[in-house]
């Protein structure tokens, strides 16, 4: 979702909805009692075939055919029709034959023969096709607003499965400020563990490269101090005013989480967060963008035991893959920042031997096209800033309308077969998914399959049921297993 000009304009309005009931959903959560698991014959959890979670988030609506879904090849020129604009960029081989992605991913096209590519991902417009909506919806499942604060998927790993090395937070979040941005109350909304507590919640690392300070004590304060410290906070806590407004379970999770920070900042494996113990060849293969350097410090934190770790391109309105202007030559920028780590990382994991355990997915809230927002049929509102039927510069040259109908997500490692290509779009506009469409539900519970959790897990939330997919009735693709 972009600012609007006019501050009473319909999707300003239904942004200030939505924030007012959001924020009653997290003030419901930090009231609400522990959570408790279902545990019937009902639920038979599926034997894990992933162990750890990657998650590389193109934010901002990465356009399929100007990445994993090329089309029919337009090259700019001054006077041409913007509705003969379908892909900006021309297809490439990749080492897989019958699949192509498009130029400026050659090291992406070198590795598809460890994953499976998703041409077919759908996403509902939510009546309003709107970035924070519909992030909110990718990350938890869940339409916003709900009546309760919805877990973000890396908090359910979190919950359901747990921690592999007690010391390492089983949830990080690299890439993403959470201050000082636009839209910082709607990207709060998901980043959280919901009604699951703190301890499930993620640890937010904005910038890679400053990861390791974040797990050392304050410069120049010793031990003593820092445990004194600690000590004071602790106190503090407890006697918060606001504590009479909060479950006892809400702030037990809190000092839950606080026992476990302590714990890392005392550990050895806090290496795991320092990008300069790799060797200097190493790390600027990674060097291209936070991203690549978040991709770099995503596989290091998955070798000391973190569950699940999310790494994104950031979300900011207007900038990256939020393209809205200049769509072309700022997607041929992106290529340079994601291609080569991307395409490290997974050659990285495979050569540690950590990449058949290890479900890498890449995915963004939704996809563009030139001239149609949403999808046939769609009644949304059109947010394009640019709006012309003949293009007479190259800043109009690209794809700046969110699209829903078709989406590209690829998977590598976990179990999915290798250089597999599931379900497909139109080759001429509306792009719409034609073979195998795969709703942001049934996708979930593909996930979560992956990962050894049943597609009906469900926690009681005062009373009532609340489940990893959406009322428990998600259905994992399992023709993109091996």
């Amino acid at each position: 979702m972009n600012f609007p000009i006019n501050p009473d304009a319909p999707e300003a309005i239904v942004r200030r909805d939505f924030l007012k009931k959001l924020g009653a959903a997290s003030t419901a959560a930090w009231m609400t009692g522990a959570p408790q698991m279902v545990r019937g014959k009902e639920i038979q959890h599926p034997e894990a075939k992933a162990d750890s979670c990657i998650l590389l988030w193109l934010a901002g609506g990465m356009a399929a055919p100007e990445t994993f879904d090329p089309k029919r090849y337009a090259p700019f020129e001054k006077g041409m029709s913007v509705d003969s604009v379908l892909s900006t960029f021309p297809s490439i081989d990749t080492s897989v034959d019958g699949i192509k992605i498009c130029e400026g991913m050659e090291n992406i096209a070198q590795i598809m023969d460890r994953g499976t590519l998703i041409r077919s991902a759908v996403q509902p417009d939510l009546g309003s096709i709107l970035h924070s909506r519909h992030q909110y919806h990718w990350h938890t499942g869940y339409v916003p607003p709900q009546t309760v604060a919805a877990p973000h998927l890396g908090s359910w790993m979190a919950r359901v499965l747990g921690p592999k090395n007690p010391v390492i937070p089983p949830f990080i979040n690299i890439g993403q400020r959470l201050e000082g941005v636009g839209e910082k109350e709607e990207l709060k909304a998901f980043t959280t563990a919901g009604f699951f507590g703190s301890e499930y919640g993620p640890m937010n690392l904005p910038f890679p490269e400053e990861a390791a300070r974040s797990v050392r004590p304050p410069e120049g304060m010793d031990a003593a101090r820092f445990a004194n410290r600690d000590k004071l906070y602790r106190k503090l806590v407890d006697k918060s005013p606001h504590r009479e407004h909060a479950s006892d379970y809400q702030q037990e999770s809190l000092l839950r989480s606080m026992d476990n920070a302590y714990r890392l900042l005392h550990s050895d494996d806090r290496k795991a967060f320092d990008l300069s113990e790799e060797p200097k060849e190493l790390r600027e293969k990674y060097d291209t963008s936070r991203f690549g350097r978040g991709c770099l410090l995503a596989r290091r934190l998955v070798e000391a035991g973190a569950r699940f770790v999310e790494v994104t391109t950031e979300y900011v309105p207007f900038l990256h893959w939020d393209t809205h202007a200049e769509g072309h030559n700022t997607v041929s920028r992106l290529h340079k920042e994601i291609d080569r780590p991307i395409s490290q990382l997974i050659l990285d994991l495979e050569e540690r031997g950590l990449l058949d355990r290890t479900l890498v997915i890449i995915a963004s809230e939704f996809s563009r096209d030139a001239i149609m927002e949403g999808k046939p049929g769609s009644e949304a509102n059109d947010q394009a800033t640019h709006k012309v039927d003949v293009i007479t510069e190259e800043k109009h040259y690209g794809l700046h309308r969110h699209f829903t109908g078709g989406t590209s997500v690829a998977m590598f490692g976990g179990g999915v077969k290798k250089g597999y290509l599931y379900g497909k779009t139109a080759d001429e506009r509306p792009l719409v998914a034609v073979e195998n469409p795969i709703t942001v539900m049934d996708l979930h519970a593909t996930i979560m399959t992956a990962m050894g959790v049943s597609p009906k897990t469900e926690f009681t939330i005062e009373g009532r049921p609340f489940y990893v997919t959406e009322d428990g009735k998600g259905k994992a693709v399992t023709d993109i297993f091996a």
